[in-house]
């Protein structure tokens, strides 16, 4: 029943999303055949008018404005209208509304599942053509600027199409409270048996503690299959393959952990652990060691008394299974163009996207802002962003972050992505949960069924 159930349940989407695509030929056409270079090039002649959605705040969107007017000295007859919808969460789903109607915008903020779903109604725009135009397009050098690991998340589609620019990053950094480090004689794992062994040596100097937090139950499984180099999902063929022994092994591992009271998580501690890191939490209870995103960076600054902080944050990568092949998690939003019957204005959208992700003045003001890192590499050679960077501190925790993040740009690895694929990544989520706080004689069996139900449930809301 429940196999039937799915199979409906994927027909009514698909069908909802050919009704998308017919509709989309009568009227308001915005959902169009791929982009072909207008005669000519871009019409200088006509005002271009063209929409920006974000989840941007206030002072993201000063920048922003800022942004705007510094391309309309390039392009004064493009003009560029931008609207926040709150979160990302809020943007991919204001856009999905609007696909049904042919009536999305321009251009708009995205992480790679939200393209995955646009593309159920092929609605987003591939980008080799632009990247590789002779006049419009970027120069070898623009290409070469890009932080790697981020500029290729674009290609993670399965087909080897470009459909995504990133815009700002981040990743996962273990932050450590550096004055009981020393203290205590203590030192920064770098692998996770170095890890075990420094949560052990802190629990014996802190029994009321729990040494190490994590705060993002389903990073921290994607993350040891890259390190492992088990298998997680794949766009082709059978897409959730982590229910393997390797997979099964680790997330034993983390269990025993937590048994100890060695680690917790954001869900089992019921918030984020920046609060137990910082000594913020209603229980009182204490962790010295955090692994959270760079773009939180502030959450893990701890208060100060008469101007002084209660103790001195370090940051650092997180643990490695193999250190000399390290990964580490890419975050944080890409920008994607949407299809449009009008080629002027796609030219003026690609336009403006190339001024986002290469304008220096740009990239370095948003991550000054918010501490998520620029995307290229030549923001390092402005004088006030290196100054910010050679800032950091715990005083200035947002360049710390982003120094650590900037320096292990070498190690980022992003997951495949397709219509499916943030389903995989809330079951692995809740099965690290489930696991962790499993107790019992038989830890294998229960672990191999909750790992056998993790991927019947992703099949079952896939559609499969």
């Amino acid at each position: 029943m429940k196999k039937i159930v799915s199979l409906l349940l994927a027909a009514i989407m698909l069908i909802g999303m050919m009704g998308v695509l017919a509709g989309c030929n009568n009227g308001g056409n915005k959902v169009a055949p791929d982009f072909v270079m207008p005669e000519g090039g871009l019409d200088t002649t006509k005002e271009i008018t063209i929409t920006f959605y974000h989840q941007m705040g206030a002072q993201l969107q000063e920048i922003l404005n800022t942004a705007i007017e510094d391309f309309n000295k390039i392009y004064p007859n493009i003009k560029v209208e931008h609207k926040t919808y709150g979160d990302y969460n809020g943007v991919r789903d204001q856009i999905k509304t609007e696909i049904s109607v042919g009536d999305q915008p321009n251009i708009a903020y995205c992480y790679p599942d939200h393209v995955a779903l646009y593309n159920v109604a092929g609605a987003v725009q591939t980008l080799d053509s632009l990247i590789s135009d002779p006049t419009y397009g970027f120069t070898a050098e623009q290409i070469a600027d890009f932080i790697p690991a981020y500029y290729n998340e674009g290609k993670a589609f399965g087909d080897g199409k470009m459909y995504t620019l990133p815009i700002s990053k981040s990743t996962e950094v273990l932050y450590y409270n550096k004055t009981f480090f020393q203290k205590n004689g203590l030192t920064v794992p770098t692998t996770w048996e170095e890890m075990e062994a420094v949560c052990k040596q802190i629990k014996q100097i802190d029994p009321t503690c729990i040494p190490l937090g994590y705060d993002s139950e389903a990073n921290w499984f994607i993350t040891m299959c890259e390190q492992y180099g088990s298998e997680y999902t794949s766009v082709d063929g059978e897409n959730f393959r982590f229910d393997n022994e390797t997979n099964r092994n680790f997330v034993k591992k983390f269990q025993e952990w937590y048994a100890q009271k060695l680690v917790t998580t954001e869900e089992l501690s019921g918030g984020y652990t920046s609060a137990l890191f910082t000594g913020e939490n209603d229980a009182g209870t204490r962790c010295y060691m955090c692994i959270g995103s760079t773009g939180g960076a502030t959450y893990q600054q701890p208060n100060q008394t008469n101007g002084k902080f209660e103790f001195e944050v370090g940051i650092t990568s997180i643990p490695q299974v193999n250190p000399d092949k390290p990964k580490v998690i890419s975050q944080g939003p890409s920008i994607c163009i949407f299809k449009n019957e009008d080629p002027q204005e796609v030219l003026a959208t690609w336009l403006f996207a190339k001024f986002l992700t290469t304008d220096v003045t740009f990239q370095a003001s948003v991550s000054m802002n918010n501490g998520y890192a620029p995307v290229i590499q030549s923001v390092k050679e402005n004088e006030i962003y290196a100054d910010f960077l050679n800032s950091y501190s715990t005083a200035n925790i947002q360049a710390y972050a982003v120094k650590v993040a900037l320096d292990q740009a070498d190690a980022y690895y992003v997951s495949p992505a397709f219509n499916g694929s943030s389903v995989a990544r809330d079951q692995v989520g809740l099965l690290m949960q489930r696991c962790m706080a499993l107790t019992g004689n038989d830890l294998d069996a229960a672990i191999k069924r909750a790992f056998e139900e993790a991927v019947s449930e992703c099949k079952y809301q896939a559609g499969q």
